[in-house]
């Protein structure tokens, strides 16, 4: 006489079932969602080693902070505000409803001038990177 074996119910949560989990966002994140690197002025294709693991050491360091400590925080080598699209060579960043999307244009440095600076907006606690500006090619030198 065989043993019937019970049948073992499995509670799903979703429809891959998988339960999912939500973590608690402990600093700034860093899309590329709206990347152009094919902008004739921000194209980063050229660059060496160095300036992206400069670039990468410097979203690292920042992940750390929060949204508020970004927007307040005044370091020399961060040099983190608002862009003015009249002081710049374009009047915005060419994004499909960007006026909806885009509530101020930030950027800040990669370092003490070296390796140019990261062009982009913050959504909540999302800073999303348009332009990376190696060449500092966004604020025309005046002369």
């Amino acid at each position: 006489m065989s043993k019937r074996i019970k049948k073992t119910e499995v509670l799903k949560k979703n429809s891959s079932g998988i339960q999912s989990t939500k973590l608690k966002q402990q600093g700034i994140s860093f899309s590329f969602k709206y990347y152009q690197d094919r902008h004739e002025k921000f194209s980063c294709s050229q660059k060496l080693v160095n300036y992206w693991l400069t670039l990468i050491d410097r979203l690292k360091a920042l992940s750390a902070l929060s949204t508020q400590e970004l927007l307040v925080n005044r370091s020399s080598s961060l040099r983190f505000h608002p862009i003015k699209w009249e002081d710049t060579s374009e009047n915005g960043f060419g994004l499909k409803d960007e006026e909806q999307l885009v509530d101020t244009p930030y950027q800040f440095s990669l370092s003490s001038n070296e390796h140019g600076r990261i062009h982009g907006f913050l959504i909540n606690e999302v800073f999303y990177i348009v332009w990376l500006d190696p060449d500092h090619q966004l604020y025309p030198k005046k002369g």
